[in-house]
């Protein structure tokens, strides 16, 4: 899977998903993004944005329990890192996608690669 947050900004479109007053600190949100199914987290002020999908059965994963800045998938507890979507602890070993998020204004937006 690919860490989006790592591409140049020319290269992605930032989506506006949210306000910050409708994901405020400690909230999820389950978003659609054309083809993509996203999950957008606010942990203590700092935003992130993953696939909503586990790499080690393809089942959801956003609604899993979050340990700081960690998810737990779960359906059979894998975990992920919510910044980089790498794969931290078994069954799951492939990392997941990880978005760019930056906040304009009140608005909370989401970097997707340019088709």
């Amino acid at each position: 899977m690919f860490n989006y947050r790592t591409v140049q900004a020319e290269k992605l479109e930032f989506v506006p998903v949210a306000t910050t007053d409708e994901l405020a600190s400690g909230q999820r949100l389950l978003i659609d993004i054309g083809d993509l199914s996203l999950a957008v987290f606010n942990i203590a002020g700092t935003y992130f944005a993953i696939a909503d999908i586990c790499t080690h059965d393809g089942g959801p994963l956003a609604e899993g329990e979050l340990d700081g800045e960690r998810i737990e998938c779960p359906r059979h507890g894998g975990e992920f890192e919510l910044a980089t979507g790498k794969a931290v602890r078994p069954p799951a070993v492939e990392d997941i996608p990880a978005y760019p998020v930056r906040v304009e204004g009140d608005q909370v937006l989401v970097g997707v690669p340019v088709e």
